[in-house]
């Protein structure tokens, strides 16, 4: 069976790399952390959502946007200094606002079929990731945002989502500790929650006992093709200065992320994925009480565009915002305490004196659509930019990639005959 390297080990590298192995191909992942799942795929908000397939492609994410400009609290932010990849991204995700039905539609879809395939794999692998299965309660402060939830509820219903509005008494039986005087809600029985880092770092295991290698610590410098893909990266010799090292393989599948636009690039594709910054805080329930009064049905603040996720008894992750400022990934003070102040008005009773923040990047392409296929150059492939849903979307978009490798190389060898 043909060799194919995979380039990035977050949760669409590995999830790509496992549904390779399913189809008995020798598989080496490639990634320049030490570890998988240490960078997007690290302490995101952890809800596996097909409630939240809603695109941002629309005129009120502009208006917002423009809007929250000069507030550093915003739930979006935009750097003002131009750069030509940021603009112009932006230009392409205003074109692709006549594709909003469209692509919520198919968004929706992707992410119920995802689901069945991310249980499976759990379940087969017997991967533990503190997942629970007690749904995604959306709610709103006010009418107007909750009748144009309705609207989007239509096309999530079309896209065949079990999702149904509450009333504002509904919304605080269904999660009895929040806090708060809202006007309804939105509730998706079938949608769960998880740690993404645990899971992406045990299906890493479960691959390499199914023989996959994986090189870490690996700066990648160079893609060229001699008859083969020659992958040369860089890593830390035994006498600490750079040691060049190359894999050789048959086929290649990027799935670095916010990476994947300058693979791409070396390869002859463009592949027009942006960084957008998302924060998270994860708070530590370390007495009784806290436990106790932090949710464990999975919240969207629409308002505040935050979300959370209880990961277990002793934590609670809390995330949100959007920040388009390119390849930053500082963790600034000023984004993370509007998540540790929407934590102390909504669950007083929750002790916020140990909380851990985290920053990384959304590999998010213009039309929000993750980019699954094959590259101009025969057994090139990508499998990157699922944006905000990378943890919801990853398992259908690796078995999609998967079946297009393997019928090229099947009609390689076809012809090959």
């Amino acid at each position: 069976m043909p060799h194919i390297a995979v380039i990035g080990a977050g949760i669409t590298g590995v999830t790509t790399a496992y549904a390779l192995l399913e189809r008995g191909y020798t598989v080496t992942v490639v990634d320049r952390q030490r570890y998988a799942a240490m960078e997007t795929s690290f302490a995101n908000g952890g809800q596996l959502s097909a409630s939240n397939a809603e695109v941002w492609n629309h005129w009120s994410t502009l208006l917002k946007g423009i809007k929250w400009m000069l507030r550093s609290d915003a739930p979006l932010l935009m750097n003002p200094r131009p750069t030509w990849h940021k603009y112009a991204w932006l230009a392409e995700f205003v074109s692709n606002i006549a594709n909003y039905r469209d692509n919520t539609v198919e968004t929706t879809r992707l992410a119920i079929a995802a689901r069945k395939h991310l249980f499976a794999i759990a379940e087969r692998e017997n991967i533990d990731f503190d997942h629970v299965r007690r749904g995604i309660l959306h709610f709103y402060w006010d009418r107007p945002s909750f009748q144009h939830a309705l609207k989007v509820n239509a096309m999530l219903v079309e896209g065949g989502l079990d999702r149904r509005p509450v009333t504002a008494e509904e919304v605080k039986s269904i999660e009895p500790t929040l806090n708060g005087d809202f006007h309804g809600g939105f509730y998706t029985p079938s949608d769960s929650t998880g740690d993404i880092h645990k899971f992406t770092f045990g299906l890493a295991k479960a691959c390499e006992r199914r023989g996959a290698r994986f090189v870490f610590d690996a700066n990648v410098e160079r893609i060229a093709r001699d008859g083969v893909f020659c992958i040369g990266y860089t890593t830390s010799g035994a006498d600490g200065q750079p040691d060049y090292r190359v894999v050789e393989a048959d086929g290649i599948v990027i799935c670095a992320g916010s990476a994947s636009r300058h693979f791409a690039a070396m390869l002859g594709d463009r592949v027009n994925v942006y960084p957008v910054k998302g924060y998270s805080i994860t708070v530590h329930l370390d007495d009784e009480r806290s436990q106790v009064a932090a949710p464990w049905v999975s919240l969207l603040d629409d308002r505040a565009k935050i979300v959370t996720s209880r990961l277990g008894a002793g934590r609670f992750r809390v995330a949100g915002t959007a920040e388009f400022n390119g390849m930053n990934r500082d963790i600034r003070d000023d984004r993370v305490r509007p998540l540790v102040d929407w934590t102390r008005m909504l669950f007083p009773d929750v002790d916020t004196n140990r909380v851990v923040p985290w920053a990384g990047l959304r590999p998010m392409m213009p039309n929000m659509m993750p980019k699954v296929g094959k590259g101009r150059q025969s057994g090139v492939f990508y499998n990157t930019g699922h944006g905000h849903l990378g943890w919801t979307l990853s398992a259908a978009t690796a078995q999609m990639v998967a079946e297009t490798v393997s019928g090229e190389f099947r009609t390689d060898a076809a012809l090959a005959a």
